[in-house]
């Protein structure tokens, strides 16, 4: 029996087709930048992922009482948060001020994953990113490439919430939710590193930063981070593609007669 349509007069579409739009996603993500001009092409999602890295530190600073200053991306597509921790703060909170960075984009992939099994949420949703990106552009970004990318990056996804096909954007939650999900691999090295090299200055890698709050050797950190991060996105996808949420088949109407049987 043919399946009802879902609100919007969006199909649910089989778990098959669900999966098969998640994994196209994923090849997206992973292979785009082996294409010709691939590069070109993904580079305003690079910078893009980078900014849900450092607004997850920044957020992290708000949300424990500390202060976000503002926030600089760079073109070869790394970034610095630059957060105001007061003296007293614990090693627990500078602690939890560099792990927001590598989660932020797992928690932001999540998030979006999530939301793609909802059909009325997916333009509400594609909106609020779009807000959130030209919002903190204009109050944390102090950085050429920040101004010239993210607010391009902001309205095109604007726009495709305004103007798209509601597969369209049902499609860009998926891809921009895996590309979040798949930074945790794109930083694998950046994570098992204890420092970097930014700006010609070397500085502390998050999981050193880590590792300087609270004892524990910095790959311990790195190993503990991704294994929440896969924890998290595994969570989102079981959700996403459970089949508890389609609408069920409408029951079968009985014959008129029938019912007028019943009634006497």
């Amino acid at each position: 029996m043919r399946e009802p349509p879902a609100p919007f007069g969006v199909t649910p579409g089989s778990q098959a087709e669900q999966v098969g739009r998640l994994i196209l996603a994923v090849a997206l993500v992973l292979f785009l930048p082996a294409l010709p001009f691939g590069n070109y092409l993904i580079y305003p999602f690079v910078i893009l992922t980078t900014w849900f890295h450092e607004m997850g530190h920044g957020l992290t600073a708000m949300v424990l009482g500390q202060g976000f200053e503002q926030l600089k991306i760079f073109a070869d597509g790394s970034g610095i948060a630059e957060h105001a921790v007061s003296a007293d703060a614990s090693a627990f909170t500078r602690a939890m001020i560099s792990a927001g960075g590598p989660l932020g984009p797992v928690l932001a992939g999540a998030g979006l994953i999530i939301a793609s099994a909802h059909p009325r949420a997916w333009r509400p949703t594609l909106w609020a990113v779009s807000a959130a990106i030209l919002a903190s552009t204009i109050i944390f970004v102090r950085s050429p490439v920040g101004f010239a990318v993210l607010p391009l990056v902001g309205a095109a996804l604007g726009l495709a919430a305004w103007k798209a096909p509601l597969g369209l954007t049902r499609f860009l939650l998926q891809f921009l939710g895996m590309l979040g999900a798949t930074s945790m691999l794109s930083d694998f090295n950046y994570l098992f590193t204890e420092q970097v090299t930014l700006g010609g200055q070397p500085i502390l890698s998050d999981t050193g930063a880590i590792e300087q709050a609270l004892f524990l050797p910095h790959w311990v950190w790195a190993s503990l981070i991704l294994l929440v991060s896969a924890a998290i996105i595994g969570a989102s996808l079981k959700y996403a593609l459970s089949d508890k949420r389609r609408i069920p088949p409408p029951k079968k109407k009985l014959p008129a007669n029938v019912l007028q049987f019943k009634r006497k």
